[in-house]
């Protein structure tokens, strides 16, 4: 075995072990492919006719799709590499695309923006790939070729199967194209398996553990939320913040603590970038006013979903107050995996049945 590749290996079961696991059977196959595209990514270029097969990683939400690609591009000793969460660079690149002049040199909008995300990196890491948004899929088709084209070996991970992408038949065939160059290009992995790693113990934050893990579902008036000092806000808190390009409606700011309602966050036009502006900002954010979710618009579920997934990809502290989103999770609109992933993730954070 290529001295590269055996250090890989190594550096795998080394991560497990300080987190108290071991690599789990389905897991295997996932570091065997990668520890041998760490070696392939060390041989001399000229040594390469072609650059190494792209890989696509998938399965269920908590089988450790993260874990595996961020141990693996830890490992990886050259400085040419980026690792990105998918709402973070699908937001940036958005913006870049529709920045003013964008254009310039011949490049396309796409092409600039990549320039400027990628830089001379070699490898990137491509975290929790959906495609959910009709809207959005002509744009996330133009750059998976234009990513697959160039000479940048791509690795990312998904809950979805490629067949599975853009679920919703009546946009599904716009992404079949895409989905069909995914398997020609990349090696489709799944790590598929009875573990769902989100649910063992998490060491504590002080102890090198999450902050999500620390949130909290609570209904209106617990006694947890007197002894954590979440005194409900009063009308002469209410203020705004900044979230993209606008601002948004809070009840309270508590220096790194953003206190706001269900409605005016879920329920009103926000998108990721909002989130992702209020993750930069505040270390903890509290959602009141929750509904259960069978009660909530398609589209404020989608939010909320959107929302827990960017408090758990940023280590947000998040503390819902309300119904228990847990109790109903309809599959109206919402795709079942994107469900299965908040659910997963809100069983993390402490309730009165089930403390942190």
């Amino acid at each position: 075995m290529p001295q590269h590749e055996q250090a890989m290996r190594r550096h795998f079961h080394e991560a497990a072990a300080r987190r108290g696991f071991s690599i789990a059977p389905a897991q295997e196959a996932a570091v065997g492919r990668l520890s041998r595209l760490a070696s392939e990514l060390a041989r001399p270029a000229w040594t390469f006719p072609r650059p190494p097969r792209d890989l696509y990683v998938w399965g269920p939400v908590g089988r450790g799709k993260s874990w595996l690609v961020d141990t693996f591009y830890e490992g990886l000793p050259t400085n040419r590499k980026r690792r990105l969460h998918f709402h973070d660079f699908f937001r940036r690149l958005h913006e870049g695309v529709n920045r003013p002049g964008a254009r310039h040199d011949g490049q396309s909008a796409v092409d600039s923006a990549l320039d400027e995300l990628i830089g001379d990196s070699k490898v990137l890491v491509f975290d929790e790939f959906h495609a959910h948004d009709a809207g959005d899929a002509m744009l996330i088709a133009r750059l998976f070729r234009t990513l697959l084209d160039r000479r940048i070996t791509l690795v990312t991970t998904s809950n979805y199967p490629p067949s599975g992408l853009m679920p919703d038949p009546l946009y599904h065939h716009l992404f079949e194209p895409t989905i069909a160059l995914i398997e020609e290009r990349m090696d489709v992995l799944d790590v598929s398996g009875p573990v769902d790693f989100r649910r063992l113990a998490s060491p504590r934050p002080q102890d090198g553990g999450r902050r999500f893990a620390t949130g909290l579902r609570l209904p209106p008036g617990d006694p947890s939320l007197e002894s954590e000092g979440l005194t409900p806000p009063t009308p002469a808190e209410a203020t705004s913040v900044g979230g993209h390009l606008r601002d948004l409606p809070a009840r309270a700011v508590r220096g790194d603590l953003v206190w706001l309602a269900f409605d005016a966050l879920c329920e009103t036009t926000t998108a990721v970038p909002d989130y992702l502006a209020l993750a930069e900002r505040f270390a903890t954010l509290v959602l009141d006013g929750v509904p259960p979710l069978a009660e909530a618009t398609a589209d404020g579920r989608q939010r909320f979903a959107n929302l827990v997934d960017v408090a758990s990809d940023r280590d947000t502290r998040l503390i819902l107050i309300g119904a228990d989103p847990l109790a109903t999770l309809p599959g109206d609109r919402v795709p079942t995996r994107d469900l299965d992933r908040t659910a997963s993730r809100l069983a993390m954070l402490g309730s009165p049945a089930n403390p942190s």
